[in-house]
């Protein structure tokens, strides 16, 4: 019996001291690159920015009311799909509308860099909606943030 407590306390303690873990190793990082679609810095992104491209803070609203990029436009993508490369688009919502008319324009995304995979699914339902100049901005808000450039 104190050899059944003892096992017991033993096995309680071990999940207590691993699920953290787990929970912290089960963020699932987004892919370094992406078919089809620029991945670009934040100096990058300033430039087009400078050059009349819109960049999309796909996060949700109340992220993108509390700080984001000087100039950007709140656009939230509205993700239920899993976080692998293959996710299924039909289970998100995203309003292309919202895009430039014009698909040869650019289109920057960016969310909260590589653990956040709005920009990702973003990135890729434009590509796959046509879009020619798809810019993913992977190092998100907190590459943004980090060189100290402009935020509102």
């Amino acid at each position: 019996m104190r050899m059944t407590r003892f096992l017991s306390a033993v096995a309680a303690a071990t999940v207590a001291f691993t699920l953290p873990l787990a929970a912290s190793a089960s963020k699932i990082m987004t892919p370094e690159a992406l078919d089809g679609v620029k991945v670009v810095t934040a100096e990058q992104v300033q430039q087009m920015m400078a050059k009349g491209a819109p960049a999309f803070d796909v996060r949700v609203t109340t992220e993108c009311t509390e700080k984001t990029i000087k100039g950007e436009v709140c656009h939230v993508y509205r993700e239920k799909s899993a976080k692998v490369a293959d996710f299924n688009k039909a289970e998100d919502q995203f309003d292309l509308s919202k895009l430039p008319a014009d698909k040869a324009a650019p289109v920057i995304f960016f969310c909260n860099s590589g653990e956040c995979w709005r920009s990702y699914k973003a990135s890729v339902v434009a590509r796959d909606a046509g879009y020619k100049q798809v810019h993913w901005f992977r190092g998100g808000m907190p590459e943004w943030t980090g060189k100290s450039l402009p935020t509102q």
